[in-house]
């Protein structure tokens, strides 16, 4: 994060002696990123943050992927995946893995039960809530989310989802740290004047609380020999995680939602890159947002098709119309991924009825990664099979 909170006691001296009333010691920890060399914050426990009374193996939920292959542009319907609801799902240990490579995994989960208290070790997290609200409960405080918010969360951080009803959330977990687009931020870490977005629109945790729990479990994903390099292992704490009384610093979650992101127009057509959001280690995030169209009076405010050759281009749709896509099946809750040798563009049609259009009221998640993608078992089963055939005349006989 680019810039500095403090929540609760905290000490007027880092490193420096912190009591309770009853004259026992804090515990502190320091959270940090790259070797003391990034961003960090201390947190002072009320226990000893490293105890462990007993552990054991987490098998997670099937982590394989096969290749996209032969290579194939896909529509992927997310809401067939959980039928007609999702029922004693819990958004950690019910997500279910749509596409991944090295660097990035997507998932996708619909929930109504209150998760483990859960720790990514191995990258930062990006939620996306598609529909529902929760809670969501951090060692450094409470993050109210509904439909709309990204909630970034740092790797390692002990939290847990508690839904308020069904919610769903499109999860794009990181094998790297995920910050704001670093061309909107000033050497010193600043949202700057370009930038879509400001830290007014970030809202960072609150309501920090001692729990007096012992014998709490913690789920943590982390580098292992499973699929993907990736293994689960569940920790039982002697007492609860969530024993914080003060924490001050740059790293901890916060929400933006995507209805605070103000989106950068033209005369003609933008590329995505107007659209970023947030990035990782050869990965982007955007989002396209209801917006006033291109208004060169000879424009055509739909994308050109374009071979985005050092690019997997991969669209969850979440909202409004997406003008682009009419005519191939694209729906709320579809993906679309378009793989690096697949130039691509809108659907037949769409050129022609987009001219004269002021303003589309269109919302999606865009993930662009810099290696190519795998196919989750949650792709493989809910793949329309047909996606490829939808921009030649007469559909998938015209495509064979």
């Amino acid at each position: 994060m680019p810039y500095y909170r403090v929540a609760g006691s905290v000490p007027p001296k880092r490193h420096t002696q912190h009591r309770a009333p009853d004259g026992s010691l804090y515990f502190e920890e320091l959270m940090g990123e790259e070797g003391f060399s990034s961003d960090s914050s201390l947190l002072y426990h009320v226990n000893i943050p490293s105890s462990i009374a007993a552990y054991r193996v987490w098998e997670l939920p099937d982590q394989s992927l096969v290749p996209n292959h032969p290579l194939t542009p896909r529509h992927l319907s997310t809401h067939d995946l959980f039928g007609e609801g999702a029922a004693g799902t819990d958004a950690v240990t019910g997500r279910r893995l749509l596409l991944g490579n090295a660097d990035v995994r997507l998932s996708y989960v619909v929930a109504d039960t209150t998760s483990p208290y859960y720790r990514n070790a191995i990258g930062d997290e990006c939620l996306y809530v598609e529909a529902g609200a929760a809670r969501v409960e951090t060692v450094f405080g409470d993050l109210p989310v509904g439909e709309g918010d990204y909630v970034v969360v740092p790797r390692a951080t002990t939290y847990r989802i508690v839904p308020d009803g069904p919610v769903r959330v499109y999860a794009i977990e990181a094998n790297s740290h995920i910050t704001p687009a670093k061309r909107y931020l000033s050497r010193f870490g600043q949202l700057l004047e370009h930038a879509p977005f400001c830290e007014r629109d970030l809202r960072g945790p609150e309501g920090l609380r001692v729990v007096a729990e012992q014998d709490v479990e913690v789920y943590i994903k982390h580098r292992g020999n499973g699929p993907g390099g990736i293994a689960g292992t569940v920790h039982t704490l002697p007492h609860h995680p969530f024993d914080v009384v003060g924490w001050d610093g740059c790293l901890y979650p916060y929400v933006f939602n995507i209805r605070d992101f103000e989106p950068l127009t033209g005369r003609v057509h933008q590329p995505p890159p107007a659209h970023q959001v947030f990035e990782g280690h050869n990965f982007v995030i955007c989002n396209f947002v209801p917006r006033k169209v291109d208004y060169h009076p000879l424009a055509i405010p739909v994308p050109y098709y374009h071979s985005n050759v050092d690019s997997d281009e991969v669209m969850f749709y979440c909202g409004g119309d997406y003008e682009a896509r009419k005519g191939s099946g694209i729906g709320q809750g579809s993906i679309s991924l378009h793989p690096g040798g697949h130039p691509h563009g809108p659907q037949p049609g769409a050129y022609e009825r987009a001219i004269g259009a002021e303003f589309f009221d269109e919302l999606a998640v865009m993930v662009d990664t810099f290696r190519p993608l795998e196919l989750g078992e949650a792709a493989r089963a809910c793949d329309d099979g047909v996606y490829a055939y939808s921009w030649a005349k007469g559909g998938k006989e015209a495509g064979k």
